[in-house]
């Protein structure tokens, strides 16, 4: 079991930059690809960006690249998403999921087992 805590969303002007951080607790960090999601009012979720178990690799959706950074810190047993250039589309919750998995590289939910209730990233125009 592994019990995932999201924070730092918050409110920014477009082009502004966030830091989301999600906590985990529970069994051996490392042993688990870890993944950024998102879901907007009315819309589906959505894969952000995911971070293979040692972090050397990463993946992001077409609307992330060049503008978030996903890392993990594995001693913390944290990962992070680094936003910048945000839009008023990145507007959304934001949850991070863990995976038993090894492949980062699937943007499919369903490889997640594990879920934090989320952090609301809001961007103003």
């Amino acid at each position: 079991q592994v019990q995932l805590v999201e924070s730092g969303g918050g409110l920014v002007q477009a082009g502004g930059s966030l830091r989301l951080s999600c906590a985990a607790s529970g069994r051996t960090f490392s042993n688990y690809v870890l993944g950024w999601f998102r879901q907007a009012p009315g819309k589906e979720r959505e894969f952000v960006a995911a971070v293979s178990r040692g972090g050397g690799s990463t993946y992001y959706a077409d609307s992330a690249k060049g503008r978030f950074t996903i890392s993990r810190d594995n001693a913390k047993n944290t990962v992070y998403l680094q936003m910048n250039s945000l839009k008023p589309e990145d507007t959304a919750v934001y949850y991070c999921a863990a995976s038993r998995g090894v492949d980062y590289t699937r943007k499919d939910l369903s490889i997640y087992e594990y879920w934090g209730q989320g952090t609301q990233v809001t961007v103003s125009s």
